[in-house]
């Protein structure tokens, strides 16, 4: 029978409240799903997603769950986020409420093309 390894995001989740847990690993679903070829690691404390760069980062809290997307999303999904308390380059989603997959999926799916668009402009930049 396989151990399951236990890595540092297994770990921070494991901090939380039962309830809360469940929320984390939703998102956490969420963003791998949306963005498969990201790596997963621990940055600034918080779990974070690699891929061409920073797509971005959650945290848990006593009464809701953030993600640190970076800021050009809440431009592209200003009218989505209406109902979301958001910061620069943050949103929260309260544990009291579903956690709305349907737009956290396209934010990530957003900052995918992002980081591709970015590193292709880089490339072509170097070229010349």
């Amino acid at each position: 029978m396989a151990v399951k390894k236990i890595n540092e995001i297994d770990k921070y989740i494991a901090t939380f409240p039962k309830e809360t847990q469940v929320y984390l690993e939703q998102l956490r679903a969420t963003i791998k799903k949306s963005a498969p070829d990201a790596e997963e690691i621990i940055s600034y404390k918080m779990p974070a997603y690699k891929y061409k760069g920073v797509l971005a980062y959650f945290a848990g809290y006593k009464n809701h769950i953030g993600l640190y997307a970076l800021g050009s999303p809440q431009k592209e999904f200003k009218e989505e986020l209406l109902k979301y308390k958001t910061g620069k380059g943050s949103i929260q989603f309260p544990l009291d409420k579903k956690l709305p997959i349907g737009l956290i999926t396209k934010i990530i799916k957003y900052r995918v093309k992002e980081n591709d668009i970015k590193l292709e402009l880089k490339s072509k930049k170097k070229k010349k």
